[in-house]
């Protein structure tokens, strides 16, 4: 698909600072993909910690203000920050186990944000050692990898189809059918739309999803009517942090894994972005989600990471520009100051965004699979290491309990299917693709990581 551009064609799509009437909704679309997840992890953990109504509001207000300014530094870099990148970030899913329990022993919010900060300082000191690991990362495994996030994604965007996790009438068939009209919509105007128009396709979709939904009923403004119109986020509005040994490392082994997902999802992007994530690129986002991290637990939030849905976002409208999404930023760090917008956002109804899901994440698992094109499958060793790593994979997702017995603290690992499938990958390869000799590895790891 075409974007409009103020640049010279010469510019890559990815630096390319596009028009503000193409940029605003196309940050608006990647913001409301989001939305759903950057505010769930808040309020699991006010539940956990049963604060009242107004502290669940101000930790949600937290997090899209933070979120906002570490997706800023994501796209458009600071220093020795950022990726570069069309990435937003926003709290991780993968902390939650550590932290409920952490609100499960007694220990209150102090003691989960100086874990929150300590794990993100342990976070930017380790990215340099992800970054050197690129040579392990030769099609085989990328592409395995890549297509594991995409199969992991489908579970999100069908469950968002069916009307939300916890939606008393799962599964009904207004929700099918909400979800079946934004992707028939989605699809339509892929088709016939040009320019502009298809590149918001999503949006579109979206927006005509809401006023359906709202004209049957099935949106409940109770929400937006009580939000407050402003709402100043002060560091340490919980008092200051506390550092408990135990919690700092259940929550860095929780970064580690982070690391490894996001490295993944760098890929990805890259992949969908034609532009080659090198070393250096690499160590600058992963050091961002340490940052990030970091600034979490100063403002009252916790562990962030890059959301992968937005990745399969970048692929189906085919806008790779970073500004766009530092955009997203901007508007994050308004919901974060003016909950009543975020408010309208967080109303949509999940059946609505679950059209659109499937098409996004279906885009990632493609990408993986393109990627995987480039293998030699006549050495049927590549064949086993896709293969078992795909298997892998899938078990958190097929059978969340098939690791109870396992001790907790294995959890970060055994319950991210993309780590399971990451790890199974890069040891797998290792094992078949570099057992000749030293010389001979080297050389087909360089050759691997060069390859087109």
């Amino acid at each position: 698909m075409s974007t409009q551009s103020t640049t010279l064609n010469s510019e890559h799509p990815i630096d390319q600072k596009l028009p503000w009437s193409t940029m605003v909704p196309v940050a608006l679309q990647h913001v409301m993909v989001m939305y759903a997840g950057a505010i769930a992890v808040p309020l699991i953990i006010g539940g956990a910690l049963k604060l009242p109504p107004e502290q669940i509001a101000y930790l949600l207000n937290a997090d899209l203000f933070t979120a906002g300014i570490v997706t800023l530094i994501q796209c458009l870099g600071l220093w020795k920050f950022g990726i570069r990148m069309p990435v937003i970030m926003g709290v991780t899913f993968a902390a939650v186990g550590p932290m409920v329990a952490m609100a499960n022993a007694g220990m209150g919010l102090p003691h989960i944000f100086g874990a929150v900060i300590a794990s993100g300082i342990f976070t930017v000191l380790i990215a340099p050692l992800f970054g050197r690991l690129m040579k392990f990362f030769p099609p085989v495994v990328t592409g395995t990898i890549i297509a594991t996030i995409g199969i992991t994604l489908f579970k999100v965007g069908i469950t968002w189809a069916g009307g939300g996790a916890k939606s008393a009438d799962f599964g009904t068939v207004h929700h099918i059918g909400m979800a079946g009209f934004v992707l028939v919509l989605i699809l339509m105007i892929n088709k016939f739309g040009r320019g502009f128009v298809a590149n918001v396709s999503v949006l579109l979709g979206l927006v005509a999803g809401y006023i359906v939904a709202a004209s049957l009923g099935l949106v409940n403004f109770a929400p937006v009517n009580k939000a407050a119109w402003f709402s100043a986020i002060v560091p340490f509005s919980f008092g200051l942090p506390q550092f408990d040994l135990g919690s700092i490392v259940s929550l860095s082994l929780v970064m580690i894994v982070v690391l490894v997902e996001s490295t993944g999802m760098f890929l990805a992007l890259g992949e969908l972005c034609d532009r080659k994530v090198d070393s250096d690129s690499l160590i600058r986002g992963l050091r961002t989600d340490g940052l990030g991290t970091l600034l979490g637990g100063i403002f009252n939030t916790f562990p962030h990471t890059s959301f992968s849905q937005n990745i399969g976002l970048v692929g189906m409208t085919g806008v790779k520009s970073r500004w766009a999404v530092a955009c997203s930023g901007v508007i994050l760090v308004l919901f974060g100051l003016f909950p009543k917008m975020g408010a309208i956002i967080a109303s949509i109804p999940q059946s609505v965004l679950g059209g659109a899901g499937i098409c996004m994440f279906g885009m990632v698992a493609a990408t993986g699979i393109k990627i995987l094109q480039r293998v030699n499958f006549e050495n049927r060793n590549n064949l086993l290491i896709v293969s078992v790593s795909l298997g892998l994979g899938a078990v958190p997702m097929v059978s969340p309990d098939f690791f109870h017995s396992l001790p907790s603290w294995t959890a970060p690992l055994t319950h991210s299917g993309i780590t399971l499938a990451a790890v199974s990958a890069i040891l797998l390869n290792a094992f078949f693709n570099r057992s000749h000799s030293a010389a001979g590895a080297e050389h087909e790891l360089a050759h691997s990581v060069h390859a087109e």
